[in-house]
């Protein structure tokens, strides 16, 4: 049996060791996971109700066409219904998208280091890879990813703020790039963390569908809401756009727990407001500590901060995760001396941050913490 070629060597995705195989591991009788940027605070009240309910209709298939949940957010957006596409997480609207318009003579442009699942994606469909490399400072070259594009490239994404670094592009940058792309070549605005971004320039990309007919819009349920178990996320983009997608979206690919917790989420601003306020104060004591430590770290909009330690960054993930806490080392994100850490709770942080302090300490003989 032969697959697609370009299928072997592919990376299959390796999920982290759960809580309790990590501490039956380790010995240890706490384990606090800081590895996958979920919110420490859960979910709305709202939204768990929501799926306490909707159990009752466990043995109905859910609504394919995800009608409630549509209007909802198309009224919470300003946009209409048919500009929207669902998906389960914004990874399977990346793979649409991928699916959709590339193909083994096309090219696709983006950042490097950034979000894996649009390189992968793309090479599942045998289009050419453009990596750009981040500036020093973390931030998209958004020149050169313009030198980059060409007569074959049909898709251009920007991790609106990156991941794994955190920075975001403002207003007036990203306003500049998207006025220079061709208008054959489709934006990717993935907005991720979009609730968590207190930036006053942060472009409202939602503003300028009407304007530019190539771009498209990606945001989830996933991180302020606290729905990540539940994997609903969507694209926005012009109705033709969309449409050229639809045929690709499974019948049944979300499920009616997801559209509830959702639209119950939606309507609980008051606790996305208070996820978002909560995490800023938390992300600045990080932001001392390395201030503290004359530490670099990339300036984040996000619910995670990005370090760096001038250590490898698997020696720094090993060593907290000794004292029971989760982490990413920088080595598997294109960040070889960093750590990633999501934001947690004031406890967790604080734990996790001793942890920090404390590798320092040994690390330099004399020192007391």
């Amino acid at each position: 049996m032969q697959a697609k070629p370009q299928l072997y060597g592919l990376p299959a995705y390796k999920p982290g060791k759960p809580i309790s195989e990590v501490k039956k591991e380790l010995g240890l009788d706490k384990v606090i996971k800081l590895a996958s940027n979920e919110n420490p605070y859960g979910s709305s009240e709202k939204a768990k109700q929501a799926v306490i309910d909707a159990v009752m209709d466990s043995a109905i298939y859910p609504d394919g066409y995800s009608s409630v949940l549509r209007h909802k957010v198309a009224d919470h957006l300003g946009v209409k219904e048919e500009q929207l596409i669902f998906g389960n997480g914004t990874d399977e609207v990346i793979q649409f998208l991928c699916r959709a318009f590339l193909s083994p003579t096309d090219n696709t442009v983006m950042a490097d280091p950034t979000f894996s699942q649009y390189k992968l994606n793309a090479a599942i469909e045998g289009a050419e890879i453009r990596e750009v490399p981040l500036t020093e400072a973390g931030d998209h070259n958004l020149d050169e990813m313009l030198n980059q594009i060409d007569e074959h490239t049909k898709i251009v994404w920007v991790c609106n703020p990156n991941n794994p670094s955190g920075n975001y592009i403002g207003k007036e940058a990203f306003m500049r790039f998207l006025s220079q792309v061709p208008e054959h070549v489709i934006v990717a605005s993935d907005e991720a963390y979009i609730e968590y971004t207190i930036a006053e320039d942060y472009p409202d990309t939602i503003s300028l569908l009407n304007q530019y007919k190539n771009l498209v819009i990606l945001r989830t349920f996933s991180k302020a809401y606290g729905l990540a178990s539940l994997r609903i996320g969507y694209g926005v983009a012009g109705s033709e756009l969309i449409q050229v997608m639809e045929p690709l979206r499974p019948a049944f690919n979300t499920t009616a727990y997801a559209h509830a917790a959702a639209v119950a989420a939606i309507d609980d601003q008051e606790f996305v407001q208070k996820s978002s306020r909560k995490n800023r104060e938390e992300l600045e004591k990080f932001e001392a500590f390395c201030k503290e430590h004359d530490l670099f770290y990339y300036p984040s909009q996000t619910n995670f901060i990005l370090i760096d330690f001038g250590i490898p960054g698997d020696e720094i993930f090993t060593y907290l995760l000794s004292k029971g806490y989760i982490t990413r080392s920088g080595q598997a994100l294109g960040f070889p001396t960093c750590i990633r850490i999501s934001i947690g709770s004031e406890e967790e942080n604080k734990g996790v941050i001793q942890a920090m302090q404390n590798l320092l300490d040994e690390r330099t003989p004399g020192t007391k913490s």
